[in-house]
């Protein structure tokens, strides 16, 4: 069984508030500005995916406050301090500043009290502004943090986008994956990546990729290495495409057992997440290729609501529940042949 031995490790530990600047600025095309030092951002680190929004500790009670997490003060924070006045909010602030906090967002164009920046610049603590509105700022930030210290593992396979399902042809060396996967490409289809995969778990979905060395290139063997964007052209290639379908190939052995109806559906455990996965025995003459095609068309239909083999089960017991004794033990699909002239 695959994936038994599976390394899950973050893809990151940390990352500097200077490097989530630079990126949400470019990536994300976020307007960012920054209201004090912003050379300080380059030595304070990020090391959590939540943010957090200092509503109590401006109110003083920071026994729960949570300082190693980005601090996003929006229209609710500005409006407590101009309500209670900058000198009265004074210690509560203080008293925050003194956290080694990574750093301060203001977003919707808030701003603070000069005496404020002071207390952050004397600290060390970068306060950046933004015009976004807070609740849309935050999942932006959220959702590139989750990916930055997403978890990673990689596997050993072949990973394919078959109409737009993903595919992960999986089995032991030598035994076609390579072969099926450049045959797929043939027929239309696009790879993602070839011998080695990295799965990354970000938002309870599974994101396959290739690494920056082997990305578009495929081994095959008795050949070597080929090219397959310079072959077959950029509709042939993708670089990410999320997890779907586990396609386990494996040499055909009479002693095991092979499903015959699809009922029982077996789930793989990758990184905590469940999937689908076929067992497929090899033997003489079996197309894997158009097989894999089905698998794909056959997960879109299941997706969509409409399951063959239940369908399929269905229509069995409502013949073995039909009590009329004047029905043949086998009936025709049609009640009559016309002429077939053709």
């Amino acid at each position: 069984m695959p994936f038994k031995e599976i390394q899950a490790v973050p893809r990151k530990e940390h990352i500097t508030v200077s490097f989530l600047i630079r990126h949400l600025r470019s990536s994300l095309n976020l307007e960012i500005t920054a209201v004090t030092d912003e050379d300080a951002s380059a030595d304070r680190l990020v090391t959590d995916t939540d943010l957090h929004r200092p509503g109590l500790a401006l109110a003083g009670y920071v026994d729960l406050f949570s300082h190693h997490r980005i601090q996003v003060m929006g229209n609710s924070e500005s409006q407590y301090i101009t309500h209670i006045g900058e000198e009265n909010c004074k210690p509560s602030f203080r008293a925050i500043v003194r956290f080694p906090i990574p750093a301060i967002f203001l977003t919707d164009n808030n701003k603070l009290p000069e005496s404020f920046l002071e207390m952050a610049r004397d600290a060390g603590i970068p306060v950046f502004q933004t015009p976004m509105e807070t609740t849309k700022f935050m999942f932006l930030v959220r959702d590139f943090l989750e990916d930055q210290f997403a978890t990673q593992a990689m596997v050993h396979g072949s990973m394919v986008d078959v109409y737009g399902v993903g595919i992960m042809i999986s089995g032991k060396s030598g035994i076609g994956k390579s072969e099926v996967a450049l045959d797929l490409v043939e027929r239309g289809h696009r790879v993602v990546s070839d011998d080695v995969i990295i799965l990354t778990k970000k938002n309870n979905v599974l994101i396959a990729s290739p690494t920056e060395i082997n990305k578009h290139f495929m081994e095959i063997r008795g050949l070597g290495i080929v090219d397959v964007m310079s072959m077959f052209g950029i509709r042939a290639i993708r670089y990410q495409k999320r997890l779907e379908v586990i396609l386990h190939l494996s040499l055909w052995d009479e002693s095991d057992h092979v499903d015959r109806t699809g009922l029982n559906r077996n789930m793989e455990s990758v990184l905590g997440i469940k999937i689908p996965k076929i067992n497929l025995p090899i033997t003489p003459g079996k197309n894997i290729t158009v097989i894999a095609e089905v698998i794909a068309m056959n997960h879109l239909l299941s997706h969509y609501g409409y399951d063959a083999a239940k369908a399929f089960q269905s229509k069995i017991q409502k013949r073995i529940a039909d009590k009329k004794k004047s029905s043949p033990a086998v009936q025709r699909a049609v009640d009559y042949f016309e002429g077939d002239l053709e």
